[in-house]
């Protein structure tokens, strides 16, 4: 199973300036949860915008550059090469960015889409791709208002290819 997850705005925003819009608790608490245990597939700017490997996850990083190296990751050349390298995790997420998350959309190599749906919309400089309805199918979603800690209403989405 390969998972695309993401944070996005109402209008797709996912980060500005190799960096996240909005601090959302919540959200953070879901990934680490959600992630811990498996293979977590990125491009190199998201992974500089990190800054280090997350804990008990496997980092794979996905840069076209030869000579990139990371200690305590694996560095791919393609996502398809990150996918070989996570192959025998049952549960492989791809964690951005926005070229990596179109990428995987649009060749068709993600079964499941885990977003948490941030209710606003803000200025971006890199935005999630278009949920095809036609393609993908919300089959589980959680609203939250807004509260001391997280100071937007949001929604955690999951999002099931369609079989035809």
């Amino acid at each position: 199973m390969i998972t695309i997850i993401a944070a996005i705005s109402t209008n797709n925003a996912l980060g500005k300036d190799n960096d996240l819009i909005w601090y959302l608790p919540a959200d953070l608490k879901r990934f680490k949860k959600t992630t811990t245990g498996h293979h977590i597939l990125m491009g190199r700017n998201t992974f500089e915008s990190i800054g280090k490997p997350l804990p008990n996850r496997t980092t794979i990083i996905i840069t076209r550059n030869e000579d990139y190296f990371k200690d305590g990751c694996l560095i791919a050349g393609s996502l398809e090469e990150a996918i070989e390298f996570a192959k025998e995790d049952e549960q492989i997420f791809i964690i951005g960015g926005a070229q990596i998350y179109k990428y995987a959309i649009e060749n068709n190599i993600a079964d499941t889409l885990d977003i948490t749906l941030v209710h606003q919309e803000f200025e971006a400089d890199v935005f999630f791709p278009e949920i095809d309805l036609k393609i993908w199918e919300e089959v589980a979603r959680e609203d939250f208002k807004a509260d001391e800690k997280n100071k937007f209403d949001y929604s955690f989405l999951r999002f099931q290819k369609k079989t035809n």
